[in-house]
């Protein structure tokens, strides 16, 4: 089902009475009456493709969108860990909603990094005041996820950008469409552009097996205007950033969301809906001691991924920005990447036990439990955990930093 008409132009209006979060408190509750109102009919969304419209409205209003821009430029400044902790609640109840917002918390981090002072007032003004940020990401046709075609080219009215992008996370929804381009120097730069600019297509074509209703589709740009005041160089990837490490905590703390959605669920399943093996002699499932044990093992498992993503998040909030070099990057990276395989496995594993636990009539469509497998196997797609291993492992045996980019 397709609802891209349900969207007027209202969804593109920044909130009129945006809040600003100042509190890790107020932060976490904001998060949890998003949770509680995606988790209402998160299974019927999801089968029938319905975006959380009034879901993620009410994360921009509270103020939700904020949190992590920087006191200075009138943001709520708070804790990685606490933007850590707002994506796993909200993806435990639908990580679709979860990851709509996650590249605008990955590019205001890159604003922090690369912006100038007067592009980060502006740019950071707009998303206080309630603005989201959308990504035109990666290419469909390209060798790898770092190959840009896209071009932005200087003409006598100004710069215009060309290109067609996809994996697009969040723009359909976003009120600025952020995308990577070649400039005339042959410089990879980030071009931020208003969602109604004229000559900018968002095409409503995302198919995946899940995440289902995050529209990470097609964005198409056309000789779209760009303001040269709106557009910033990526750095070296040489260069110590913390772009990469915040990207990949918030990827983390959405898996670690499926997994605990996955896991809370099978639990009211198994006790109010599936039944007990033939052999078990007990009358309930959820007195069987193998799937107790079972049941345990997740459990550990979950917390343990739980734990390395909130030391993930330490990690990061202890690092000196001031300080940054190639030495803390890379143990933030690190930390990071230990908690990307954790929540990345037991993700997959609550979400597939779930229906093993519940038995066969786990999988009838009428529950919806398989869109936490569905969730999990496409979202943790995003960068293979080998790749992570290997970094862990090179970094602990032959101190080797790993590389620098958006997902490590």
């Amino acid at each position: 089902m397709n609802n891209h008409a349900s969207i007027n132009a209202d969804l593109w209006r920044p909130p009129e009475a945006a809040q600003v979060i100042f509190s890790d408190e107020q932060a976490i509750s904001a998060a949890s009456a998003v949770a509680a109102l995606a988790l209402t009919d998160a299974a019927t969304r999801d089968r029938d493709r319905i975006y959380p419209l009034e879901a993620l409205s009410l994360f921009s209003r509270s103020g939700l969108g904020s949190i992590s821009v920087p006191r200075a430029f009138g943001g709520g400044g708070l804790s990685y860990r606490t933007v850590a902790e707002v994506f796993r609640i909200i993806s435990a109840a639908d990580p679709s909603l979860g990851q709509i917002p996650q590249n605008h918390f990955g590019l205001i981090q890159f604003i922090r990094d690369e912006g100038s002072p007067e592009q980060q007032k502006t740019l950071f003004k707009a998303v206080v005041e309630g603005q989201r940020l959308g990504n035109g990401g990666p290419e469909k046709n390209t060798r790898h996820t770092r190959e840009v075609h896209a071009r932005l080219r200087q003409h006598a009215d100004g710069l215009r950008l060309t290109g067609e992008k996809f994996y697009s996370t969040g723009a359909l929804f976003a009120h600025i469409v952020v995308t990577t381009a070649i400039n005339d120097e042959g410089v990879a730069v980030m071009a931020f552009v208003p969602r109604l600019a004229a000559g900018l297509e968002i095409i409503d074509d995302w198919s995946a097996i899940g995440q289902r209703t995050t529209a990470s589709g097609t964005v198409r740009l056309q000789e779209v205007a760009v303001d040269a005041a709106r557009v910033i160089p990526l750095p070296a990837t040489d260069r110590p950033s913390l772009r990469g490490p915040v990207s990949q905590l918030i990827q983390a703390a959405i898996d670690a969301g499926i997994a605990r959605g996955a896991f809370d669920e099978a639990g009211e399943f198994i006790r109010h809906h599936s039944r007990p093996w033939v052999d078990a002699g007990v009358e309930r499932n959820a007195d069987d001691p193998h799937l107790q044990a079972d049941v345990g093992r997740v459990y550990v498992e979950l917390t343990a991924a739980e734990a390395l993503l909130r030391r993930a998040a330490k990690t990061l909030d202890d690092i000196d920005p001031a300080s940054l070099n190639a030495e803390t990057a890379a143990r933030a990276s690190i930390a990071v990447a230990e908690a990307k395989v954790l929540t990345t496995e037991v993700a997959l594993k609550a979400s597939e036990k779930l229906l093993e636990w519940g038995g066969s009539r786990a999988t009838l469509s009428e529950h919806g439990l398989d869109r936490h497998w569905r969730n999990a196997r496409t979202h943790t797609l995003h960068d293979p955990v080998r790749w992570k291993y290997h970094a862990i492992g090179n970094y602990y045996l032959n101190g080797i930093f790993p590389v620098r980019h958006a997902w490590i």
